[in-house]
This record gives structure tokens, C-alpha cells and sequence, in this order.
């Protein structure tokens, strides 16, 4: 089947000033739409074009060879920026960390501003292009990890609750070469009450 680029949860505008409208269009109605198509080019008329993306993801080392870096670029380009947009959220819709979210937050970091510190580093850190994320480990615990390229933590059996993207294409218009500038920017966008929800699936499951 092929894999539908979901509709933004919000307007390109919506996140202004902290991400700008410019940046949003280019960067969801031509990157992203570009992964989603390039990854069911790369599936169509394979045993994979049935298959849910998230489910190749998560077993992508068995996908077969000859569409296996087409698949991981490509679809994890789709899966992760889709990730990315359901986790934003204008910033009068944003707060803090929900209940389940801030406690576990506080029990592994020890506050919200040393998670914060910690998150800001490892997203300012990935060297070239990549991602950082809070994810849910086997133990059931929260932790920071860094993904380069496209590759995505679910490939890893890890459930991820939050993502930054931190490829240059996602806030270089406005913030030019100042990726801490853009980090800082993002905390005023997370939409805690879908990260809260996938942290109670993660640990759920």
C-alpha cells in the first residue's frame, strides 16, 4: 500500500515566530512529500508494497538488499518527519510536560531543565544530519539518543515519544547556521499531550 504524506496538524503560519511559514512549506510540501514518494517508488511491485511502513522499519535489516538503503532513507524520511509534525503544536497549545511524561522525566534526568540541557546538547551535537530523540528503552525508561540521516529508533526496538529534526533543511531560512538558536526555538512548539499519549503507548506496550 502506498504510504500517504499525512496533512499537517496545523497551518504553515501557526508556528510563527518561533518556526517560520517559509521554512515549513518548503520543508513538509517538498522534502518530506519527496521521501514519501521515493520511498513507495522504492517498494512498488515488491512483497513490501503491502507492508505498513512502520512495520518495514522496524524489521528493516531483513528487507531485501537491493531496496534496503532506498527503503531506509527514503522511508524514514516519511515515518520520521510524520513523527516530527504530530509532535508540534502552535505555542499557546504547548505548556509543559503532562503527568506520566514529567514524572518520568524528572525521575531519569532529574528535572526538566537538565532533560532540557540534555536534549539541547545531543540535538547541537549530531554531527551533519540527523535527528534526536526521547525515546522509551526496553527497560521502560526514558533516554536521549541521536540518529544520523534517516534512520529512526523504531529500526532499533526503540518507542520514541519526541523528535527534533536537526538536518538543515529544517531551519536554515531563518536561523541560518545557528542550530542552538533553532533547538531553543523548539521547546516552545511540543505539543506535551501527544508526547504524553505516546509515552503511555510506549510504556503499554
Amino acid at each position: 500500500m502506498a504510504y500517504e504524506q499525512p496533512k499537517l496538524p496545523f497551518e504553515f503560519d501557526s508556528l510563527e515566530p518561533h518556526f517560520d511559514k517559509e521554512t515549513l512549506e518548503i520543508h513538509y510540501s517538498k522534502h518530506h512529500a519527496t521521501y514519501c514518494k521515493k520511498f513507495n517508488d522504492a517498494v512498488v511491485g515488491t512483497s513490501y508494497d503491502s507492508v505498513e511502513l512502520y512495520d518495514i522499519l522496524v524489521d528493516i535489516e531483513n528487507v531485501e538488499e537491493k531496496i534496503r538503503t532506498a527503503v531506509r532513507n527514503n522511508g524514514g524520511g516519511a515515518w520520521n518527519h510524520s513523527f516530527f509534525w504530530d509532535i508540534l503544536c502552535p505555542a499557546k497549545e504547548s505548556g509543559k510536560p503532562l503527568e506520566n511524561t514529567e514524572k518520568a522525566i524528572n525521575e531519569v534526568f532529574g528535572s526538566f531543565e537538565e532533560f532540557k540541557k540534555q536534549f539541547s546538547d545531543a540535538a547541537t551535537t549530531v554531527f551533519g544530519s540527523g535527528w534526536a530523540w526521547l525515546v522509551v528503552n526496553a527497560s521502560g525508561k526514558l533516554e536521549i539518543i541521536k540518529t544520523a540521516n534517516q534512520d529512526s529508533p523504531i529500526s532499533m526496538g526503540l518507542k520514541p515519544v519526541l523528535v527534533i529534526d536537526v538536518w538543515e533543511h529544517a531551519y536554515y531560512l531563518k536561523f541560518r547556521n545557528l542550530r542552538p538558536n533553532y533547538i531553543e526555538e523548539f521547546f516552545n512548539l511540543i505539543n506535551w499531550k501527544r508526547v504524553e499519549e505516546y509515552f503511555r503507548e510506549a510504556r503499554k506496550g
